[in-house]
């Protein structure tokens, strides 16, 4: 059917492509250790990042996105909150006195 548009050409039966079994064999991957139910997540990952527990890509992502719900970061409390709890705990001592009462003119007091 040469010469017809659309039928001529293009790809045969078993011609090229990957044959099977060709290639590198793939790598078995080790079946990561259980985690325990009870263990912090924020002990949880810095044990994956130091190398002493082997967890899945999911068991990572899954440990990321529950550590914010139980690990409440150093900057949240605010920096005027953290200012304000500073001088309330040195000012103990060193309170401000309360000011003098004015006496208007006439004797009497306001």
């Amino acid at each position: 059917m040469a010469g017809v548009k659309g039928r001529s050409g293009g790809p045969r039966k078993n011609a090229g492509g990957a044959r099977p079994g060709a290639g590198r064999p793939k790598k078995e991957q080790p079946a990561p250790k259980p985690v325990e139910a009870t263990q912090d997540m924020l002990a949880l990952l810095q044990d994956i990042a130091l190398g002493k527990i082997e967890a899945t890509p999911i068991q990572v992502r899954a440990a990321i996105a529950a550590v914010q719900y139980t690990h409440a970061k150093v900057g949240e409390g605010g920096k005027k909150e953290k200012k304000q709890a500073e001088a309330e705990k040195v000012a103990g001592r060193f309170a401000p006195a309360t000011p003098p009462r004015l006496v208007a003119s006439g004797g009497k007091r306001v």
